[in-house]
């Protein structure tokens, strides 16, 4: 006499190197965390703190020496430490931005180094407003041309500046009479 037999299990079946499979028993685990990757700019910001948190605590003697440790160039650890000018709901804003799930990241660091360079923080975040397409409560939307190139968006922010109109008088030597 034949009879049947039914086994009710649960698998899942794991993805190896070069295109094996591999069945596991029990549910698939969850994801860790979202998909996607965390943007650069916002790994930046977060190493621009913990830079600063180094100089301050003593254990970096300045940002020269971290341009030592990291094997990279002074300019590029100014770079990063520039991020730190950023007013600090818009440091906020960048360390929570949306994971990117395919291509480029939408805010990258060249958006963000002409926007720190300005001191004061409202014209920050009408900068950061233009440049995400979203105004804040109670300020007004600064509209961003449509295909503006980088001469055109570098001419826009300079003129916004408190100082980009400056009488300065050129240097005079001292030798020049006056």
């Amino acid at each position: 006499m034949t009879s049947s037999m039914t086994i009710a299990c649960a698998f899942h079946i794991n993805r190896r190197g070069k295109g094996r499979q591999e069945m596991q028993a029990g549910e698939s685990p969850r994801t860790p965390c979202e998909r996607g990757r965390v943007p650069r700019v916002a790994k930046l910001l977060a190493l621009a703190h913990r830079f600063e948190g180094l100089v301050r605590d003593g254990e970096v003697a300045d940002c020269a020496e971290l341009a030592r440790l990291g094997c990279v160039s002074r300019a590029r650890i100014s770079q990063i430490m520039s991020l730190l000018c950023l007013a600090p709901d818009l440091q906020e804003e960048v360390l929570f931005l949306p994971r990117t799930q395919r291509g480029r990241d939408p805010i990258q660091m060249r958006h963000l180094l002409p926007i720190a360079q300005v001191a004061d923080w409202k014209i920050q975040r009408q900068l950061w407003a233009a440049r995400t397409g979203c105004a804040r409560d109670g300020e007004r939307k600064v509209v961003p041309q449509q295909a503006s190139r980088r001469s055109r968006r570098c001419l826009r922010i300079r003129s916004r500046l408190p100082f980009a109109h400056s009488t300065r008088q050129p240097h005079r030597s001292a030798l020049s009479p006056p």
